[in-house]
């Protein structure tokens, strides 16, 4: 008994803080809802019966990444049906934006009383038409993340390229997060459109999956049609890491899919050479794996050689570029999700968010995505892409 209480005590602060962090984490998913229950709900002139069943499901709705982990084991793998989904993101859409514009009401409410002296009660006609137009841009939102993106065409000029890979082609993939939200179905119209493009080479730059090898075997299963000259090839990003990273490696390679991690390949045409190269990701050291080795990846290039690099995460593009590295895809940011967060995303990845940057000499493609966490699946002016590129030598 004394072992099991000193056991126990030497656990306490553990579980306290996990407990501590896990109610901040619900309150602040909370707080949009609780914005809108005071401010916005509680003021209609709708029975109070009405105003409690509301409330309790805006709340139940601001909770999705708690459902989700009850689910599954994990945020990241939402196990109900692809309807519930896109509601629960619908839901947790309209509510965000319905408390920016009732702070945004406040505020305008709050400036006339100090210019004017007076206060202002908000129109009923005005409330019904904020939340109107919270619903309608959730759902655009919504349906914008959860297609099939459109085809993207990029041009990108490189030094020193070789004139045999002049009008090189190449689809990069990235961020699918295929799951519940995006099964097989759609990860299907993705490969078939891919297919069809006819391109030399295919690059997914990592976030393949959302959930363990047993919740989506059969979701990835028309990856392994993927087709290209050159073939297919893998880094793996963050999502890799969270549930079974080296069962799904092996998994991945067994479909055919050529894995990067801190390794390359040369690509070769009639005498020119082109390296190819993948990194891992940088959280893979919290799960007991290689960290991100841009020197052991590129060990036995050949000189000379312009170099491709796959790395999901932006962030560290400067230190490609220190290392000569003329071309790094990435992605991760989802492009930022919605015009003017993307700017808050930014942050967060050295400045780098969505498109072309120079970056000392080297340039940066960070890929909006090809799909999106299915916790968060909101785009408003940051569309999913299927990227095509086409490299040509830099005059």
């Amino acid at each position: 008994m004394p072992a099991l209480m000193a056991r126990a005590a030497s656990h306490a602060p553990t579980l306290v803080n996990v407990t501590g962090a896990n109610f901040i984490s619900h309150l602040i998913f909370a707080l949009p809802s609780v914005l809108v229950i005071t401010r916005f709900l509680w003021p209609l002139p709708w029975p109070l019966a009405a105003k409690i069943v509301i409330a309790v499901l805006m709340l139940v709705a601001s909770q999705f990444q708690y459902w989700s982990k009850l689910s599954s084991g994990s945020i990241f793998a939402p196990e109900f049906p692809r309807a519930t989904i896109i509601l629960f993101n619908w839901a947790g859409g309209a509510i965000l934006f319905l408390a920016l514009m009732q702070v945004l009401a406040d505020v305008a409410m709050l400036a006339l009383w100090l210019a004017a002296g007076r206060t202002a009660a908000m129109a009923i006609e005005i409330r019904y038409a904020m939340a109107a137009a919270a619903m309608t841009l959730a759902g655009v939102g919504v349906y914008n993340a959860t297609r099939v993106p459109s085809l993207k065409d990029v041009r990108i000029d490189i030094a020193g390229l070789p004139p045999q890979f002049d009008g090189y082609t190449l689809v990069q993939l990235t961020d699918l997060h295929i799951s519940r939200l995006f099964p097989a179905a759609w990860t299907r119209a993705v490969v078939d459109r891919t297919n069809g493009l006819n391109v030399d080479l295919i690059v997914i730059t990592g976030d393949v999956i959302d959930g363990s090898l047993a919740m989506r075997r059969a979701d990835v299963e028309p990856l392994r049609d993927l087709s290209a000259r050159d073939g297919v090839f893998m880094s793996p990003g963050n999502h890799e890491y969270f549930l079974g990273y080296q069962e799904w490696m092996r998994h991945f390679a067994e479909m055919g899919l050529h894995i990067l991690a801190n390794d390359h390949v040369v690509l070769r045409r009639q005498g020119g050479n082109l390296v190819l190269a993948g990194v891992t990701d940088r959280t893979a050291p919290a799960t007991g794996m290689p960290p991100p080795d841009l020197a052991a990846a590129l060990a036995g290039a050949p000189t000379g050689a312009p170099i491709l690099l796959l790395d999901h995460q932006p962030g560290p593009a400067r230190m490609a570029a220190a290392r000569g590295v003329s071309l790094q895809l990435s992605g991760h940011t989802h492009g930022g999700m919605i015009s003017g967060l993307d700017r808050l995303v930014a942050m967060g990845n050295s400045g780098f968010v969505s498109g072309h940057y120079m970056v000392d000499g080297m340039t940066l493609y960070v890929n909006n995505g090809t799909g999106i966490w299915p916790g968060f699946a909101m785009r408003l002016g940051r569309p999913a892409e299927l990227t095509r590129i086409t490299l040509h030598r830099k005059s």
